[in-house]
């Protein structure tokens, strides 16, 4: 059998072990990594704000329903979230009896000052009162008839009362049920018009100051990524929601798209920010994150490690910063087994 000198043996080993990963002589000792390459480019990014939130009906299109005077619900005849048009029935209220008493005081109050005008005028024609008691009579009329209008217009002249809706809407909030007995000026439920929704978002503190009014937002629902919304910011708050611990940015959702959504839906908004010129690469050119973000560019078919910092997404692109221009040529592919000053070949 032939034997193979020790140094071609080893030589032949390293050979082998270079092709599996890739490395392959370039020459008789320099070895190579295949590698994808493409330029770099300069071009307008804008920077894409990624955000969560809900739908909500239009603060300022809810009406609230309130119960006037005190009384019992004796019968409800909506649900929470339930369509409703103007007109319809929406609670039958059962005046309390001492609501119902202060009612009756009132007219009676009124029948008695009508009385003592007629018996002052009478006296007064008799010489036996003054002008001054039959003014004073008339005043505590008219005093008596304002208390008893209002008593009428809070709703205390009937017995039993039907609250109808105001407008067409969606019931957004109910408070009261059936046989629960209420205080009067107690807020009964909300109604909110249908075709008037907005995308409340919740944006981090930290990026406010790049989020302003007028910039364009896409609307999508979290369960139905394939309907999307485009809209404007219409406002943007200036404190935290201590519930969510965001700032809340509202944006409109135009009233010919209202029907692809549902009141109360998990919304993703993304927000557009800014448009500036930016250098940008393919996002695999990057390797490592935050302070160890680098890539790779290609001079004298020798590799060179550029610590960059990534920017902004623009698709399948990455916004980059560094010791770069336009035209550079960076690694996309193979650029994982590559180390400063390795020798690479372009793949066919």
């Amino acid at each position: 059998m032939k034997r193979i000198p020790a140094g071609r043996l080893i030589m032949h080993v390293l050979v082998l072990a270079l092709g599996i990963s890739g490395v392959l002589p370039a020459g008789a000792d320099t070895p190579s990594v295949q590698v994808r390459t493409a330029r770099v480019v300069a071009q307008d990014v804008s920077e894409t704000l990624t955000v969560f939130g809900i739908l909500d009906p239009d603060p300022d299109q809810v009406l609230s329903l309130s119960l006037p005077h005190a009384g019992l619900i004796n019968r409800v005849w909506v649900r929470l979230g339930q369509r409703v048009k103007s007109g319809d029935q929406l609670l039958e209220v059962i005046t309390a009896p001492d609501a119902r008493m202060q009612y009756l005081q009132a007219q009676s109050a009124v029948d008695y000052a009508r009385r003592e005008i007629e018996r002052q005028q009478r006296m007064l024609d008799e010489q036996l009162a003054t002008r001054s008691q039959v003014d004073a009579a008339k005043k505590n009329l008219d005093d008596a008839i304002a208390t008893l209008k209002a008593l009428e217009q809070r709703g205390q002249g009937v017995e039993q009362e039907t609250l109808r809706a105001p407008m067409d809407g969606i019931i957004t909030r109910l408070d009261v049920s059936q046989g629960q007995r209420v205080q009067a000026d107690v807020t009964a439920l909300l109604i909110a018009a249908e075709q008037r929704l907005i995308a409340r978002l919740g944006v981090e503190p930290e990026d406010l100051p790049y989020v302003e009014a007028g910039m364009p937002v896409t609307i999508a629902s979290v369960f139905g990524p394939n309907i999307k919304i485009e809209t404007r910011v219409r406002e943007v708050h200036a404190m935290i929601n201590p519930d969510t611990h965001l700032v809340e940015v509202l944006a409109v959702i135009p009233e010919s798209q209202i029907d692809h959504l549902v009141l109360g839906s998990r919304i993703l908004g993304r927000i557009q920010l800014a448009t500036h010129s930016a250098l940008v690469v393919p996002r695999s050119a990057v390797l490592g994150e935050a302070d160890n973000a680098h890539l790779f560019t290609v001079k004298g078919g020798k590799a060179r490690r550029v610590p960059v910092q990534a920017g902004m997404d623009a698709g399948n692109l990455i916004a980059v910063t560094g010791a770069l221009q336009a035209g550079d040529v960076v690694v996309v592919s193979g650029n994982y087994e590559l180390s400063d000053g390795m020798a690479v070949r372009e793949a066919p």
